[in-house]
């Protein structure tokens, strides 16, 4: 009886103990309830029978269930992502659409002073209006581009951070396994439970930062993978992660694990989050942003060369544009340039050299892109509106190249010029229609298809020849023939020394239109029209987008990019939230149970006392009869 009221109060002891744990530890994060499991201690044989010799504690259990701790650390994984891709995402959002510094209310700025310009092409301070938008909207885009560069090195230097984060909880993670092996070894297998708590504590918060995998050895040790299997943690050892420049310099960020490139593996928690943004909208904006600067300044440009300034030569240049960015080792050896905006995708490219042929490869969507053209300078390859220049000569085999064709063309944008005369907002020819023509007959100047020609100032007429089907044209600055029985179509473009015409209508034999000179032109306003006319033009998306609407949609992918993320983490955090209840509902520590079994153990105790006064109580009386 001694024996067996020792046995139990042994047992309620510990039991108390472990109650009074559990209470002490409710508010602890990541603590998982324990249990004390009792067994019958071995039977005695007396008498013909076997007598019950008391209780013993088998071990001390953890209320464990691993189903809802890997929901809940998918569930952090999750969070973490969405909730830095959202930050980041909105950031950006803001950063574009603002009415105060986006490009819309640029664009529409400059827009409303070129139509000053059309207006009044003779008036200075109407020029210097004009010019002043042009500058300002510059600045927008130098601003917009160095507004987004300041997050680009932010997110790299929140990688670095993050990626320290992760080396930091894998060696606590790594001393953690050598320590749980060690007490479950000397125990003959028991679990240390507080331990055991403790890694999973640091694997959920390690699962914040990153997506991980994990594989229990049954010898208390949990393996931990990262990205496509790359081991973080095996038993006691780690490989830790480390960031640095990629294949294609250190303009290009990377994650190893060892020397192993893992960027594109990592998904999930802060880290993935920041990666996601960055591949997903930090870069694709700087793209679209530059290749808008592009589409702008290159046909602004074009029809500036097109016209007259005020001093009666053909217009300058007005914006400049930062150039493609080629990266990675032998990249001098590569001239890329831009020949159509409007082929532009707004995506980067690897050119890669299998020591006979280049390939060239869409990095967003992993597709090859034709390429036309032998490389040569007189004869460059041609792609998605880049012109590339690329002697087999200069490589070796396995070489590759990253190009960035619109990457730094926003955030070097400028203006070439200040004086408001060197604006052109004349044509370069005036046409006219003989007052002696019969014919109904009209001319218009359409433009200028090569203001290098050096006759495009030259003297031309064009007489219509009988029956007027056909045109002959005559150079007469040159007393030239052009051309003699030119078929005649109303509304056909008709074009000669650089310069296009229209005549619409029915002329007659021998009715004469001219084409010479603009000279005194200072209130001609008809290529100012064409500059604020270009706003409607689809200059983007192979002639399907104009400025404004490439605008319009980036702002709206980034702001629906956003919502999209916002709307997902609301989502996430609910399963968070419905996993993390159900996993308190196992484990947790639930005050009022502990309180009964407080009270239970308490009384077990004091029964258990009072078995041992019984059974001293029994042996005095044994004591005393016999004395």
């Amino acid at each position: 009886m001694l024996k067996i009221g020792t046995s139990g109060l042994l047992a309620t002891q510990r039991a108390l103990a472990t109650t009074a744990n559990n209470i002490t530890n409710a508010s602890t994060e990541g603590y998982n309830r324990q249990r004390v499991n009792f067994s019958t201690r071995p039977p005695e044989f007396l008498g013909g029978s076997f007598q019950g010799t008391g209780v013993q504690t088998s071990s001390v259990s953890r209320i464990y269930d691993s189903f809802l701790t890997g929901e809940i650390r998918s569930g952090l994984s999750g969070e973490g992502r969405l909730s830095t891709f959202a930050s980041l995402a909105g950031r950006v959002g803001d950063i574009v659409g603002s009415e105060a510094s986006g490009l819309s209310g640029g664009l529409q700025s400059f827009v409303a002073s070129l139509e000053g310009l059309a207006n009044d092409p003779s008036s200075t301070p109407v020029r210097q209006v004009a010019i002043s938008e042009a500058e300002s909207l510059a600045r927008r885009f130098t601003t917009l581009d160095s507004r987004l560069d300041s997050v680009a090195r932010e997110v790299d230097a929140r990688v670095a951070g993050t990626v320290d984060e992760i080396n930091g909880l894998a060696r606590s993670i790594g001393e953690l396994n050598e320590r749980i092996a060690r007490a479950q070894g000397a125990s003959g297998g028991a679990g240390p439970n507080d331990l055991l708590d403790q890694r999973d504590q640091l694997i959920n918060e390690l699962s914040s930062k990153i997506e991980v995998n994990t594989i229990d050895q049954g010898d208390g040790v949990i393996n931990v993978f990262v990205g496509n299997g790359q081991n973080l943690v095996l038993g006691g050892n780690v490989n830790t992660l480390s960031t640095g420049a990629g294949a294609f310099g250190a303009q290009t960020q990377e994650v190893f694990v060892g020397n192993t490139p893992v960027t594109n593996q990592l998904t999930g928690g802060e880290l993935g989050g920041l990666l996601d943004f960055k591949r997903e909208i930090l870069e694709p904006t700087q793209n679209e942003l530059g290749r808008t600067a592009v589409a702008l300044s290159q046909e602004f440009n074009r029809l500036q060369n097109e016209g007259l300034d005020l001093n009666g030569d053909l217009g300058a240049d007005l914006f400049a544009v930062g150039g493609p960015e080629v990266l990675g080792s032998g990249s001098e050896s590569v001239d890329v340039s831009i020949g159509d905006p409007n082929q532009l995708t707004g995506n980067d490219y690897r050119l890669s050299f299998d020591g006979t042929d280049f390939t060239l490869t869409n990095t967003a969507t992993g597709q090859n892109v034709g390429l036309s053209g032998s490389g040569t300078a007189a004869d460059p390859f041609s792609a998605d509106g880049l012109e590339i220049v690329a002697d087999p000569a200069d490589f070796s085999d396995g070489d590759r190249l990253l190009i960035q064709p619109t990457r730094t063309a926003a955030g070097e944008m400028r203006t070439l010029f200040s004086d408001p005369a060197l604006l052109a907002a004349a044509a370069p020819v005036r046409e006219s229609a003989s007052i002696d023509n019969t014919g109904n007959a009209t001319i218009s100047y359409v433009g200028t298809a090569n203001p290098t020609d050096p006759p495009l100032l030259n003297d031309v007429t064009i007489t219509f020849d009988d029956p007027p089907d056909t045109f002959s044209v005559v150079d007469n600055s040159t007393n030239t023939t052009l051309a003699s029985g030119e078929p005649y179509t109303s509304g056909e473009p008709i074009e000669f020394n650089g310069w296009t015409v229209q005549i619409d209508g029915e002329p007659d034999a021998g009715d004469v239109f001219t084409v010479e000179a603009n000279t005194n032109g200072s209130g001609d306003n008809r290529n100012a029209l064409r500059l604020s006319g270009m706003f409607d033009d689809n200059l983007l998306d192979d002639g399907n987008t104009t400025l404004f609407g490439q605008v319009d949609a980036l702002v709206s992918r980034v702001g629906s990019a956003t919502a999209s993320a916002n709307t997902a983490l609301q989502a996430q955090e609910g399963l968070l939230a419905q996993s993390q209840a159900a996993r308190e509902s196992v484990s947790g520590v639930n005050l009022e149970e502990e309180a009964a079994n407080l009270v239970r153990f308490q009384q077990a105790y004091e029964a258990n006392a009072q078995v041992i006064r019984v059974a001293d109580t029994v042996f005095q009386t044994l004591i005393n009869a016999v004395r």
